[in-house]
């Protein structure tokens, strides 16, 4: 899910007025506007440096984000305590938000 609405966004914010248009559904426009295009391409870019950093919280919010898992859910897949899985996804977004702020 995570590289569609990347891909999506990124077509949507390189495209011309006008260039390549296709209809979209209401839900898929609501997805990614114009406007967050790039910031969802941020995201991922930061969401790909923080995997090289911590490869767990970055699935942590993969999962969580991209995935729509509870904490419990994601300490399932990932086989770790719901605890472990909170500290994880308090570390990552307090780290994507700084790297956010930095690349504005």
């Amino acid at each position: 899910m995570r590289q569609i609405l990347v891909d999506y966004a990124r077509a949507r914010h390189t495209a011309k007025r006008g260039g390549g248009v296709r209809p979209v559904s209401l839900e898929e426009a609501a997805l990614v506007t114009p406007e967050r295009a790039g910031e969802l391409v941020a995201f991922d870019e930061a969401l790909k440096e923080l995997e090289q950093l911590s490869p767990r919280q970055s699935r942590v919010v993969e999962l969580r984000y991209f995935g729509g898992l509870t904490v419990d859910e994601t300490a399932t897949v990932l086989k770790v305590s719901p605890e472990t899985v909170m500290r994880d996804w308090t570390m990552a977004k307090t780290w994507l938000h700084r790297a956010l702020s930095h690349s504005e």
